[in-house]
């Protein structure tokens, strides 16, 4: 292909902008020589590789002829301008590869001299043009590219051909490019898998595969193949099929030791025991848990009625009496438990309040007095629930200091012993204060001063700590008491208010000192709350009991942070934060120390949504009607909430694992979805099938009302289980499952009824079925009572037309079809037994085959070989009788047509 020069005046600016990466400008200069050499040092011989169209080169050519024309006054020996080093225009050079591509200032001929290195001069021109280039005094080199633009030779155009591969150019980076704007040569190569179209757009790193380490072994090359029953190794034995999981009641099986993903186990993982373990789901022991369970759910059962959906399935719907005074009723007031604390501050907090008012009192005057009782209402609670910290605090005060002691009274609001044991100390001015207490701002005020007095004139160091703590709460303030800076004997320390408080009384102390007596509930919290999360290391946050005290490290699971917060001051958030969600609060760790515990969670959950309707789950869906053109707001559904199934699931889990059963299943009929509902309770009652004695099931069928054939379902498949098919046939069919019954039947009773010739049993477990709607009746328990009548019916038949003279035409057309019949039911037995592991479907098949055979023979021999029917599982007896029968019947026709 020839080869020509591309100069500066060759092309126009647009057909170099589109060649020319972004930033590059054109630009046009005249060279000395000298300045060409110096430049030709410093170019970084960059090159691009670029795919042309063969209409865009010609349409190059062209442009590129008709600006020759314009130069054409150039003299041959002048010295030819170079491109400039922005447009790096170099000669269009064809490659091996048959590319078109500019010319590497590298790739080109060197000459003696750097200036003549850059210049570029026309070379291999064809010597035919040249002589008559000359006589019509025409320049040699225009002449040369009017040639190749304008008369292509053919091996040229089939080069041009197959570069038409894409339309638009393509700029390709070398390998050896690792920069951007790299000084490497693209002539060391390509890579064609990072292309773009220009430098503006980054080149997309490779998709990243993984390779795949791991890959199914088949069983016929594992190394269990053929050790399945070696005992003594279980981890080969069962090393394809077993795999951790949870069994009946929360049991954990597993091999080896169970540890967290950081833990060291003891014991190996390659071992032949297998091991279950119980979930804890409860902190206590189980005879503490069955009893504190047992109260709730009594009482929860006694206020909720046991209704049937829409769908046929029982329901419990609890009743709006179900709330948290009915809980905390069930406490006595000596109880101090957590469970009663829980619901006796809930009872506090979102009960019905009788406020005793007239109906002509201001909705504002009514929420007014409302918020006020609601605050006196969890005073009193509070009260009650740090009386056991203020009579620790009180045992550990020192005798000497009367403060100490006014002041661990006055954390638990104590107010009257606090002004009778600061009269009995003979402090009756604090006396007077604490009486006055929360007092008004005046009040605060002065007390306020009276401290900053005792500091300015540095009488504090005179004064006891618990004194001067006890002033600050009675002014109102939560900061520390800042003491005196005086020299060494007179320097009093700063003293902490909250120090040593726990949640509750610290939260006390917001309650009835630090905020205004005036103040609502929700201004109280959000001081509380702030200070706590600003000030963690003064005001206690609201951990949990069970991470307060010292018994922390032996909890059986490793709480981290963020550690929750305690239900108590959970309620207290949902009273004061009309936009927290349940979702927010019902953590089982706020409960408790085990995150598997959701009793509490989800007795509140019933309380506070489903009768009370004050709070809800954060994922319930939206309610609708059950019809589009019904307002009655009495008949609105409501959404379903996929956390409220989740809860009770979980709670009725932990039910079954401490033997609860009746509890579980009363547990689970809450779940909203009339499918789930009934599943759930199916999966329990098959879990839990040996333990459903008359007792149990009366209270099941009784009370919970669960229908009859769940129950019967759940006894079937445990006789399944321990080999009794025929009371499970029975259980099936009281259930009315009668497709399971069936199958039953079909696979366990009906050989063994063939074998011992019983075809009254044969017929009566298959003849309550035959108005029923099953899959593969027709082959299966049909066929089973096809030929229990046809073993049955047809030897009497045929006696009777055998004895008789008289030839009765029913008894022979019904002859005639069962022996039509009986091929055909030959022909389906080893589909009927298929069994080849169970020796009865053998002996069955065998029996069946052969007493058909038998029967037939006797009456049409040759229907058999009619039908072509393929005798399968018959014994060598039946088959020599069955030819001889046949030879005979042949050997009987042939004479009778002779």
């Amino acid at each position: 292909m020839a080869r020509f020069s591309a100069l500066v005046s060759d092309s126009s600016d647009e057909e170099l902008d589109s060649y020319l990466p972004r930033g590059v400008h054109q630009t046009s200069y005249t060279y000395k020589p000298s300045e060409i050499a110096s430049d030709s040092d410093s170019d970084d011989g960059e090159a691009y590789a670029i795919e042309v169209d063969d209409s865009e080169e010609g349409e190059e050519e062209e442009e590129g002829s008709d600006e020759e024309e314009e130069s054409s006054e150039m003299d041959e020996n002048e010295p030819i301008v170079p491109p400039s080093r922005k447009t790096r225009n170099h000669a269009l050079v064809e490659d091996s590869d048959g590319e078109i591509q500019y010319e590497h200032p590298g790739q080109r001929s060197q000459s003696p001299t750097p200036s003549e290195s850059d210049v570029e001069t026309p070379r291999r021109v064809d010597s035919g043009v040249i002589p008559w280039a000359q006589s019509v005094g025409v320049d040699v080199q225009k002449m040369h590219v009017m040639q190749t633009s304008l008369f292509r030779m053919p091996e040229e155009a089939a080069a041009l051909q197959a570069m038409t591969r894409q339309t638009r150019p393509r700029f390709r980076l070398s390998p050896g490019i690792n920069r951007k704007h790299s000084r490497d040569s693209v002539a060391e190569g390509r890579l064609d898998s990072q292309e773009r179209a220009s430098f503006a757009h980054d080149v997309d790193p490779p998709i990243y595969r993984p390779s795949r380490k791991y890959a199914r072994v088949e069983i016929s090359a594992s190394a269990v193949a053929g050790n399945e029953n070696a005992l003594v190794d279980a981890g080969l034995t069962l090393g394809r099929s077993f795999r951790i999981g949870w069994g009946p009641g929360g049991t954990l099986a597993h091999l080896g030791q169970l540890c967290g993903p950081s833990g060291q186990a003891k014991t190996s993982a390659n071992s032949s025991v297998l091991t279950q373990t119980p979930a804890p789901f409860f902190s206590g022991t189980r005879d503490e848990a069955t009893s504190r369970l047992s109260r709730l759910l009594q009482h929860h059962l006694s206020k909720t009625p046991i209704v049937k959906d829409e769908g046929g399935i029982p329901f419990a719907d609890p009743s709006p009496e179900l709330s948290f005074a009915s809980f905390a009723l069930v406490y006595p007031q000596t109880d101090v438990s957590y469970e009663a604390s829980l619901f006796r501050l809930g009872h506090a907090l979102f009960d019905q309040m009788d406020l005793h008012l007239s109906s002509d009192i201001t909705v504002d005057m009514r929420n007014r007095i409302s918020s006020l009782q609601r605050k006196a209402a969890l005073s009193a609670w509070l009260e009650g629930a740090v009386t056991s910290a203020v009579n620790a605090h009180l045992n550990q005060a020192p005798k000497g200091d009367p403060a100490a002691l006014i002041f661990a009274l006055i954390s638990g609001h104590q107010i009257e012993k606090a002004c009778e044991t600061a009269m009995d100390c003979g402090l009756i001015k604090l006396a007077t204060l604490i009486s006055q207490t929360p007092g008004d701002f005046e009040l605060r005020e002065d007390i306020r001063e009276q401290l900053q007095l005792w500091r300015e004139q540095r009488i504090d160091v005179h004064i006891s700590e618990s004194m001067r703590k006890l002033y600050a709460i009675l002014a109102g303030s939560a900061d520390i008491v800042e003491g005196s800076n005086a020299s060494s004997f007179e320097r009093c320390p700063d003293v902490d208010p909250l120090k040593g408080l726990d949640w509750k009384r610290t939260f006390g102390l917001y309650l009835w000192f630090i905020e205004p007596m005036d103040a609502p509930i929700s201004r109280v919290y959000e001081a509380y709350y702030h200070a706590s999360q600003e000030l963690p290391s003064r005001v206690a946050p609201p951990l949990p009991q069970y991470l307060e005290n010292s018994q922390r490290d032996k909890l059986p699971f490793k709480i981290h942070p963020p550690h929750p917060s305690d239900a108590l001051f959970s309620l207290i958030r949902l009273h004061a934060e009309p936009a927290c969600s349940l979702s927010q609060v019902l953590n089982p760790l706020s409960f408790g120390p085990s995150p598997g515990d959701y009793s509490l969670p989800w007795h509140l959950y019933i309380v506070l949504s489903r009768c009370m309707r004050v709070r809800d789950l954060s994922d319930r869906g939206a309610a609708g009607r059950r019809s589009p053109d019904d307002d009655d707001e009495s008949d609105r559904c409501e959404g379903h909430s996929p956390s409220a199934d989740l809860l009770a699931s979980s709670y009725a889990h932990q039910l079954e694992q401490l033997g609860m059963l009746q509890e579980a299943v009363f547990v689970l009929l809450h779940i909203e979805g009339s499918i789930g509902r009934e599943k759930a309770i199916k999966d329990l009652l098959h879990r839990t099938a040996d333990k459903l004695d008359d007792w149990m099931c009366s209270g099941i069928l009784g009370s919970l009302k669960i229908p009859l054939a769940w129950v019967n379902e759940a006894k079937a498949l445990y006789a399944v289980y321990r080999g009794n098919f025929f009371e499970a046939y029975q259980l099936y069919m009281a259930a009315g499952l009668y497709q399971a019954a069936h199958d039953l039947a079909v696979t366990e009773l009906a050989p063994e009824a063939v074998i011992q010739q019983d075809f009254e049993l044969l017929v009566s477990l298959f003849e309550r079925m035959n108005h029923q709607t099953i899959d593969g009746w027709h082959l299966k328990g049909k066929a089973y009572m096809d030929y229990a009548h046809a073993m049955t019916r047809l030897p009497e038949l045929h006696a009777s037309i055998s004895d008789s003279n008289d030839i009765d035409p029913a008894e022979e057309q019904e002859l005639e079809s069962l022996a039509r019949s009986i091929p055909k039911l030959i022909g389906i037995l080893p589909e009927l037994l298929p069994s080849q592991s169970d020796p009865r479907h053998k002996v069955a098949l065998s029996e069946m085959t052969s007493g058909l055979i038998a029967n037939l023979d006797q009456v049409k021999p040759l229907a058999l070989v009619q039908a072509h029917v393929r005798l399968t599982g018959v014994d060598e007896a039946a088959k020599l009788h069955h030819i001889q029968a046949t030879a005979f019947e042949r050997f009987m026709r042939s004479i009778q047509v002779a």
